[in-house]
């Protein structure tokens, strides 16, 4: 594991810190002698963190937050995480994504920061598309947060830069998406129940993940940009599910097919031509490893989690 003493005494604040991604980076920046400010919505205490509570969504409480911490490095995780298209998301999505980027963003251009990292979506349309058109509400949310961020920069010099991790899995993942689902199911014995599994993504290691979101802190001339953090390759969820049914050596078929498939669900895969020359990164956990420490880390715990939970497509 990289070392990043230029973290070392940063104090570094990370929004959506409760969540998969955040919570990961929260103990990496901690273990790298950062003084980490963590914020969510509800009290925790855990990675070394000193915990906040705000309302993102609420402005005097950004511009409060951000005048008592006055970070150095900002990490905006935080924000309602859902592909699914319905109607119902339009509004939470819009609030937690995109008014509470604007908000962090006007309040930190007031006080001044080093570094602000924004995360991007693979659901965001692409920029190229001269028709674009986001797939759900919350790829729209992310899509206008990006442009946001790269507006800040252009307008007001804002140091903000935009990662794009792709579909990211490993330890602490919310035990409903695929690749835990697949996991626990077969651990318990239990036939997981599954869509066609022909879709394809970029899958990532969340180590690979927060090693990309510790350099890019600190990486010179890299404000403005976007910078993919994926594998630079596609499987099919087909594949990922044989592969778990391999290194769990199961005995149980899943049912493929026996759920809907999500319609026109976006494949992408990640450019890493910035990752490579700006950051020096590349991913160093195949698939195979990434698999076999998620398995084994979701087979020790698994005494403590739900005893069954079912597969809803829309958090995948």
């Amino acid at each position: 594991m990289v070392s990043h003493h230029r973290l070392s005494g940063q104090k570094v604040l990370v929004t959506g810190a409760s969540g998969f991604i955040g919570s990961h980076l929260c103990r990496r920046l901690s273990e790298n002698g950062s003084e980490v400010h963590a914020v969510s919505r509800s009290q925790h205490d855990h990675d070394g963190a000193c915990w906040w509570q705000a309302d993102l969504s609420d402005s005097s409480a950004v511009r409060a937050l951000l005048k008592d911490i006055r970070p150095q490095i900002i990490f905006h995780l935080s924000g309602q995480v859902t592909a699914a298209p319905d109607l119902e998301f339009t509004i939470s999505t819009f609030n937690s994504n995109v008014v509470s980027t604007v908000y962090l963003l006007t309040a930190a251009a007031e006080i001044g920061c080093d570094r602000i990292i924004l995360t991007a979506s693979m659901t965001e349309p692409r920029l190229s598309s001269a028709d674009a058109t986001p797939g759900s509400p919350y790829g729209a949310a992310k899509w206008v947060s990006s442009a946001y961020g790269r507006m800040f920069h252009a307008l007001y010099q804002t140091p903000v830069t935009i990662l794009r991790p792709f579909v990211t899995y490993g330890p602490r993942q919310n035990p409903k998406k695929i690749i835990p689902y697949v996991a626990l199911s077969l651990l318990r014995g239990e036939c997981p129940q599954l869509a066609s599994g022909r879709w394809e993504a970029d899958w990532i290691y969340i180590d690979d993940v927060i090693e990309g979101c510790l350099t890019a802190a600190y990486a010179p001339g890299i404000e403005g940009r976007t910078i993919d953090l994926g594998s630079g390759t596609l499987l099919s969820a087909r594949d990922i599910v044989n592969r778990i049914v391999k290194l769990i050596g199961a005995n149980i078929t899943p049912s493929l097919g026996s759920l809907p498939d999500r319609p026109a669900e976006e494949v992408r895969v990640a450019d890493l031509t910035y990752a490579k020359e700006k950051l020096g990164w590349n991913p160093a956990i195949s698939i195979d490893e990434g698999l076999a420490r998620t398995i084994a880390w979701y087979h020790e715990q698994l005494l403590t989690l739900a005893p069954r939970i079912e597969l809803k497509e829309e958090l995948r």
